[in-house]
């Protein structure tokens, strides 16, 4: 099969010609169509979490959509043809990068009908993360949430899922993204560019999409915040701290049961995903690239 692989961190990622993978007990073997590009995918490969891998070569990619091709032994959720989408494994390698990967039957859903594949690729890992933070941090109908970074992978879902729930949301971005904002249900776009911004809110929720300290200014007591970046800094936990409110870091897992929540809400119409740009699987680099700028409105999906 087709897959992008680099032999070490920072190496050039190249085309390579790799065996099919068997799908274990309880697993299913996916050909894939599209997978998602995530911030994390250029970070494990530039070096910057080596703590979580072993030794290269390595396939990167964690967000997939496609069709079972073959399933494991005692499966029965999900049959050969059965279009899915999921985020297998994380933060363990599962090599989305490629023409097939298998995942275990609980990472995985049936496909969104109101999306295509590239769309769903989209969806897995920004999607649970947001929904996981907003889990965490209690929010539920009248919640003041503000989502920092709100037009981009994470933020742009983060936002329709606290709008579902009832939310207040204030979400931050450039002025030129200000109505896509209010079109994914934002109540009060608010550029971040701008002297004094940080003064002039106060929330029970921040979502940080930038891991800024400042943020904690925001919160009223007893207010939340939940870096979105994986990893809660020291700065940030000093800052909540001697501000006397709370701050967490959250790593996503993989849910099954979460994607089924989300599919329930694109089918309702409530959750729509932005796709920025949609590049071949040898783009890979380029992908990357674009990703790291921080500057991408939504998300990149490579087509396999």
């Amino acid at each position: 099969m087709r897959a992008m692989q680099a032999r070490k961190y920072g190496e050039t990622i190249t085309l390579v010609d790799l065996p099919v993978p068997t799908p274990a007990a309880g697993e299913v073997l996916i050909r894939v169509a599209a997978a998602g590009v995530n911030p994390v995918d250029w970070k494990a490969h530039a070096g910057h979490i080596p703590d979580w891998f072993d030794d290269g070569p390595y396939v990167w990619g964690w967000d997939v959509s496609g069709t079972v091709e073959s399933v494991g032994e005692g499966v029965t959720a999900f049959a050969p043809g059965d279009e899915v989408y999921g985020m297998p494994r994380f933060p363990d390698l599962v090599g989305g990068y490629a023409e097939y990967v298998t995942a275990p039957v609980d990472t995985i859903a049936a496909r969104p009908a109101g999306l295509d594949h590239t769309a769903a690729a989209a969806l897995p890992l920004a999607g649970l993360t947001a929904q996981q933070s907003l889990d965490l941090a209690g929010v539920t109908a009248g919640t003041r949430v503000l989502v920092h970074a709100a037009a981009g992978g994470v933020g742009h879902l983060a936002v329709q899922l606290a709008k579902a729930r009832g939310a207040y949301v204030i979400g931050t971005g450039r002025a030129a993204n200000h109505d896509f904002l209010r079109s994914i249900g934002v109540d009060e776009p608010v550029d971040y560019t701008e002297p004094g911004w940080l003064d002039r809110i106060t929330v029970d929720v921040v979502l940080d999409g930038m891991n800024d300290p400042a943020l904690v200014a925001t919160l009223a007591p007893g207010g939340v915040l939940v870096t979105l970046p994986a990893g809660l800094t020291a700065e940030m936990a000093e800052a909540a701290d001697r501000a006397g409110v709370r701050a967490t870091g959250h790593l996503v897992f993989p849910d099954g049961p979460g994607l089924r929540r989300l599919t329930a809400l694109v089918d309702a119409g409530a959750l729509r995903v932005e796709v920025a740009e949609v590049l071949a699987l040898e783009d890979v680099t380029k992908a990357h690239e674009l990703v790291a700028t921080g500057r991408t409105r939504g998300k990149v999906v490579l087509t396999i």
